[in-house]
């Protein structure tokens, strides 16, 4: 969305919540991202608030809600354009096995947070083959 600034991005979703709240008009990416954040009501507090500075700590087990939010937004693209070749059929399938395609995003973004971390473990692109396998065998996982 914005490159590397991340107060821009913060600001971003800030603004987004706002207009949400004045029920102004929404561009699309604002609807994507306003959707979103109407499915994370344990987030908005930090979207009243005008705070944007807090820094988010997973080794305190602290979840930024930021990225949390943006990797949904990602998984959207990625289903919505199929790329990777493949992951449209998978999250219709993962679906089918959750209680929400809520709950089935969380699922895969967990496998997208790892292959996320192993490319830049590895200092290296995602693996897209990587990223598909680890979403079948979630599927694959869950009709058993």
């Amino acid at each position: 969305m914005f490159g590397q600034d991340r107060q821009q991005l913060r600001q971003f979703y800030h603004d987004v919540w706002k207009k949400m709240q004045q029920n102004q008009a929404l561009s699309s990416l604002e609807q994507q991202v306003a959707q979103v954040i109407s499915e994370h009501p344990e987030y908005h507090t930090i979207f009243n608030s005008e705070q944007h500075e807090q820094e988010y700590f997973v080794e305190q087990g602290q979840t930024n809600p930021y990225l949390h939010m943006g990797l949904h937004i990602a998984l959207h693209e990625q289903i919505s354009t199929d790329r990777p070749a493949g992951i449209r059929p998978l999250y219709q399938q993962l679906q089918a096995q959750y209680p929400s395609p809520h709950d089935a995003e969380h699922q895969m973004m967990e496998c997208l947070t790892e292959s996320l971390w192993l490319a830049q473990r590895n200092n290296q692109p995602p693996s897209e083959q990587d990223y598909l396998a680890s979403l079948t065998k979630l599927a694959q996982q869950k009709t058993r």
